[in-house]
């Protein structure tokens, strides 16, 4: 008898009884309550599933996990998603997303995507996923994608929707909170139907802002009868987060195909996050079956999120901080939205928590939920002068480059295993190339005398026998084509503006 395929739908955290189709979740972005979509149950995989992906490439291994995830899509529409997405010649390693190891522990190394971020991992499938979801639904109207950035979301996004059909993509950054080159990747960008724009304030500024135009009844009406529907790029959409899961159980294959591990042994992984999409995309993988020991929360000087796994207490009053590590620059962690679903169900108790800290600016979870969060994740912090020392070490006694985050990962990482004692397999999740944050590299290599503009690659470049990203050392003489800024409250106006260029 032929086994009925499971159908599985996706529904809001905060409990709105509305379920949808993987495609429609995606193109949706964000739930009518305010709410992101989960998907209702939790594919499991055993270990025959995990020993079948060993011998497979990265493309492979992806179709296999995203089949579990998205049901409404065929075999060979995921095939067309994936083919188009990672084996388009624009990543510059046969591996995608290859573990190296370095001393005692190993990197994941994301960034050998168009844009020398991890973003690309997720950002380059998305737009296949959404493109193939529209033409399921027989949507009609266009799409219009509205991203807030700290730093690599934007230009990941904005370089896989470029000219994308029937999209436009709109990408708000918060002005001054972005690396040089990061800035320059997006202020250049190509393509007839992107935009970019500053916000004076803060990346959480830029986030609140995209949010509040998502949950305006007006402004999507107005946008309706224009002939679009609004959208979003970043890790809100189930899109974004679904594609990262891969890269965790694509690295357990690694290092099984290695021989480093046995099959069902457990490996840990460091990851640095501001957002917690990365390492809420790890914890998925875990539930699902993958053999992981410890998540390690690795945060910056805005360390909410390591206060909040120690105490339960999630509270984002406290001072901002510009960093290094600019990318992890955030004190509203949407993605812990989705783990409160996860560990509470979906429901009243996850909106009331959204709702206290929309109103008062943080909240308290049950103590059983506390409980259940500290068996789960380890966390640390690590400030700018701990990052700058990270970096000058390990390049120093292994030869390897880190940038800003990863090294913050990888402190935590190194104080995790010392405080622990803890000795199974662990995987450093490198999330950027080093030639984006040039500045505070070299710095931290003990350079005083910095280059200006796209020059500081090639002394990066030269101060390390290191070759550059080609996307990067590609940035000498782009022309900028987006010179906007505005107030946090005048986002709005901004859309329609550009709707209308």
């Amino acid at each position: 008898m032929k086994k009925e395929a499971i159908v599985l739908k996706y529904s809001s955290t905060r409990g709105n009884a509305e379920q949808l189709d993987s495609a429609k979740a995606i193109i949706r972005g964000l739930a009518a309550d305010g709410g992101l979509f989960v998907p209702d149950a939790m594919p499991q995989v055993d270990m025959a599933f995990i020993e079948g992906l060993k011998a497979l490439s990265y493309e492979e291994r992806a179709e296999k996990v995203l089949g579990l995830f998205l049901t409404d899509y065929t075999a060979e529409e995921l095939a067309g998603c994936v083919t188009r997405a990672y084996a388009n010649g624009r990543f510059d390693t046969e591996k995608r997303a290859p573990v190296k190891a370095v001393g005692e522990k190993s990197v994941l190394e994301l960034w050998h995507g168009p844009t020398s971020a991890f973003k690309d991992m997720a950002l380059q499938l998305l737009p296949q996923l959404m493109s193939t979801a529209l033409k399921k639904t027989g949507e009609k109207e266009e799409v219009l994608i509205l991203v807030a950035t700290s730093g690599d979301t934007g230009k990941a996004a904005l370089e896989g929707f470029r000219d994308v059909e029937h999209t436009k993509i709109l990408v708000f950054y918060p002005d001054g909170g972005v690396s040089d080159i990061q800035k320059l990747q997006m202020v250049s960008q190509e393509g007839q139907n992107v935009g970019v724009c500053a916000v004076r304030g803060n990346f959480d500024d830029a986030q609140s802002g995209v949010k509040r135009i998502f949950s305006d009844p007006i402004l999507r009406e107005d946008l309706a009868d224009k002939g679009y529907f609004l959208s979003s790029a970043n890790s809100i959409n189930w899109g974004r987060v679904l594609p990262q899961i891969v890269y965790y159980i694509s690295a357990y294959c690694d290092l099984l195909e290695s021989g480093k591990i046995a099959l069902g042994d457990k490996i840990d992984f460091c990851v640095p996050t501001g957002n917690f999409g990365n390492i809420l995309a790890g914890y998925y993988a875990k539930h699902m079956g993958l053999p992981v020991g410890t998540l390690v929360c690795a945060s910056n000087a805005n360390n909410v999120l390591t206060d909040f796994l120690s105490t339960g207490t999630y509270d984002r009053n406290r001072p901002f901080y510009q960093t290094a590590s600019p990318s992890m620059d955030i004190l509203i962690s949407s993605n812990l939205e989705r783990l409160l679903a996860l560990m509470e169900g979906a429901g009243e108790s996850v909106a009331n928590y959204m709702n206290e800290l929309a109103a008062h600016g943080k909240y308290t979870v049950r103590p059983e939920t506390a409980q259940k969060i500290a068996a789960e994740f380890a966390c640390g912090f690590c400030d700018d002068e701990g990052t700058k020392q990270t970096i000058a070490k390990l390049f120093s006694e292994q030869d390897y480059l880190l940038d800003t985050h990863t090294a913050v990962a990888w402190n935590v990482a190194e104080e995790y295993r010392t405080k622990t004692g803890a000795e199974r397999p662990l995987i450093v999740v490198s999330t950027a190339s080093p030639f984006k944050f040039c500045q505070s590299v070299l710095e931290a290599l003990g350079e005083t005398k910095l280059a200006s503009g796209t020059d500081i690659i090639a002394q990066l470049a030269e101060k390390t026998g290191k070759t550059a990203p080609a996307p990067l050392a590609g940035l000498a003489g782009k022309a900028v084509r987006f010179t906007d800024v505005t107030g946090k409250d005048e986002m709005e106006s901004k859309v329609t503006e550009f709707l209308r260029a």
